[in-house]
């Protein structure tokens, strides 16, 4: 089993493709060239398909995953907006995207080939708009908001048309004056939502109640040194695949801050900050949970790091140039090994 990882260079207009070794050692596979700005990344949970949200260009790209680890175009889909974050729903049926600039989520139907098809639902919803995914049962979505709305949206999804609507149960959450909800993920049993909060440099931890969709907040914890001072947002959270550690990176601080997460009560537990590279708007855990890749939208390069299993503590391991305006990292495990140029 080999692992690839997809950082995008949006000032460059690339997908870069690495492998990622046993020691954690990235080498470089190729570059495949997408213009219009790549940035968020995402796949159909088959695998088979990479998903990409081109901002400059205002389009949505699918790609196939070729036997060498590179890509595929198979289509492009034109927007009336650029989209900050796109996930895929559990059928692999339907994308969802999200539009900071014009604040609304969208839903296309995705074709037999994977392609971004026809739109089938568009959501006006507040300013900023961050990001949109579902629970597992796939009914539920929800689509964080920071700054002036500062609460999440929680919607209904029918997967059967695509279609979303405002939980009646409550079509809002609102979070605590000044947070900023921006990312979220769930617990591993979905009992738990964690927020990372852009404006507040905070995480909250949510309870997820799986008859009504509904989230309701429980706790809040700095991102940052009691010490620290000067300005901070924070970006992407990410939760380790035991379930029992969650990161959330600092921009400003330039970290990524590390919590311990009780897996009963869902509670959290600050463990400390790892420096990183300039802005580390995104990061992401390898699936095996050893290692953490954070790059530097500021620096353009990403900084590799060791995790403890037992503490979720991060140990430096190197460092590497990926290019302008890094946007997005995502892992994909592979049966066979990706060859070289």
């Amino acid at each position: 089993m080999t692992t690839c990882v997809y950082i995008t260079a949006a000032g460059d207009d690339l997908i870069r493709v690495f492998d990622i070794d046993n020691a954690g050692r990235l080498t470089q596979r190729l570059d495949v060239p997408v213009s219009g700005g790549p940035s968020a990344l995402t796949t159909a949970t088959n695998g088979q398909i990479l998903y990409c949200s081109l901002r400059a260009s205002r389009e949505l790209a699918a790609f196939r995953f070729e036997g060498d680890g590179g890509l595929q175009l198979i289509g492009k889909q034109n927007l009336d907006a650029d989209a900050c974050y796109i996930a895929v729903d559990k059928t692999n049926r339907f994308l969802f995207a999200a539009y900071y600039s014009s604040g609304k989520v969208t839903v296309h139907r995705l074709e037999v080939d994977g392609r971004v098809g026809r739109l089938v639902c568009t959501v006006p919803t507040a300013a900023r708009a961050h990001c949109i995914e579902t629970d597992a049962s796939n009914r539920y979505a929800f689509v964080p908001h920071p700054v002036e709305s500062n609460c999440i949206f929680q919607f209904l999804f029918n997967e059967r048309n695509g279609q979303l609507r405002p939980n009646p149960a409550a079509p809002q959450v609102v979070a605590a004056a000044g947070d900023g909800p921006r990312h979220f993920v769930f617990s591993l049993d979905e009992r738990f939502v964690y927020t990372s909060n852009e404006d507040g440099s905070g995480v909250t931890a949510y309870l997820f109640d799986g008859r009504t969709g509904v989230l309701n907040p429980f706790q809040t914890l700095s991102t940052l040194p009691q010490e620290f001072t000067a300005e901070n947002t924070c970006a992407q959270i990410h939760l380790h695949p035991s379930g029992c550690a969650l990161y959330v990176s600092n921009r400003g601080h330039d970290s990524i801050a590390v919590f311990a997460v009780d897996t009963d009560s869902g509670a959290l537990s600050a463990c400390g900050w790892q420096e990183t590279e300039a802005t580390p708007r995104v990061f992401n855990i390898d699936p095996s949970g050893r290692f953490l890749l954070a790059a530097g939208q500021g620096s353009g390069r990403v900084a590799s790091y060791a995790i403890n299993i037992d503490t979720g503590a991060l140990a430096p391991l190197d460092i590497y140039e990926v290019g302008e305006r890094p946007m997005w990292v995502l892992f994909r495990a592979r049966e066979r090994q990706c060859s070289g140029h």
